[in-house]
């Protein structure tokens, strides 16, 4: 299966390939509403769009991605399967589709996930098949990731993984280390996993993305000096946004490690430059929330719940939090 969220680069990919079209200069942009985490206002232009013209596809895939950060699933999935609809031709709008079907597949378990699973399967691969122009590589790296995860009765294949890593080295050399890295993980060759992400930092040029999923690797295997040494090497490096700082402080808090250092790195994050779509300002005032409960302070904690609940009212984890604290 595809990852708990989809990967953070390849979104950062599909968005540049990608480019929104030209917005209304008197209307809000619902596509940096999204990038900025505002999902609430996010929500209610994408439904008045949707109220005027229901054939607004993008529109209609803007509106899954508004769902797809608030892990609301079943409304992502709706809203995805309304823009291939309306536009069957769209690689991007496949790509949505298949991440969809794959995080609503990760909740409810592989007991009940079999036909989810052959809808995640034919997303992706048609969208790599819609893309005639080798563009749209973040689907070539999620249907490599599916087959990678995937069972071979669901369709998994590891020779098809290897042929993607392999058409994707010729137009990016560093994503295709880190496709690379992803399987060996999935076969437990942690040692190989790692070489291939210090070939994707080296490929980048020291992108501190991949910086981070390489301290992610040492996180998972249990190397936590080593997590935390590249994770403050990342956070010094030249950045394109301030996502490493998102994804940094995330395996901070999951390693039990320098919560204030990522509380630091959540704060820095939060300046308006460094806001993706990946990382919505919402869940990184959750996460700013749950540093400050860890750390003895639930009346600091509560009030950064709130403030993610004012920019998405039905985050549920902050919901949960805030009720938590507040007993």
């Amino acid at each position: 299966m595809i990852s708990g969220r989809a990967p953070r680069l390849l979104v950062f990919l599909c968005a540049c390939a990608f480019p929104a079209f030209c917005q209304n200069a008197a209307a809000p942009d619902p596509l940096q509403l999204l990038r900025s985490g505002q999902a609430d206002e996010a929500l209610r232009v994408l439904n008045a769009l949707v109220q005027t013209n229901s054939g607004d596809a993008r529109a209609w895939n803007l509106e899954g991605r508004v769902y797809f950060q608030l892990k609301m699933w079943d409304e992502s999935i709706r809203c995805a399967e309304k823009a291939v609809k309306l536009e069957p031709g769209s690689s991007e709008y496949h790509l949505w589709l298949g991440r969809a079907y794959g995080e609503k597949a990760d909740s409810i378990g592989p007991a009940g996930a079999f036909n989810l699973v052959r809808k995640v399967k034919g997303a992706l691969e048609k969208a790599v098949a819609l893309d005639t122009e080798g563009k749209n590589l973040a689907a070539r790296a999620d249907l490599a990731e599916f087959y990678a995860e995937a069972p071979g009765f669901m369709g998994g294949d590891k020779t098809k993984t290897r042929g993607l890593i392999e058409i994707v080295m010729k137009s990016d050399a560093a994503l295709a280390h880190s496709m690379a890295a992803n399987l060996a993980r999935e076969q437990k060759k942690n040692d190989l996993a790692e070489r291939e992400y210090v070939a994707a930092i080296e490929a980048s040029g020291n992108d501190p993305r991949y910086q981070i999923m390489l301290a992610s690797l040492y996180r998972k295997t249990g190397r936590l000096d080593e997590m935390d040494a590249v994770i403050a090497k990342a956070t010094r490096a030249e950045m394109r946004d301030g996502l490493a700082l998102f994804d940094g402080a995330e395996n901070l808090i999951s390693g039990g490690r320098n919560f204030p250092a990522a509380t630091e790195m959540l704060r820095r994050y939060l300046k308006p430059a460094g806001l993706s779509e990946e990382g919505p300002a919402f869940e990184a005032r959750f996460l700013l929330g749950q540093l400050l409960e860890r750390q003895g302070d639930p009346q600091g904690a509560a009030r950064e719940y709130r403030a993610s609940l004012a920019l998405a009212s039905q985050f549920r984890r902050a919901q949960d939090a805030l009720t938590r604290v507040s007993r």
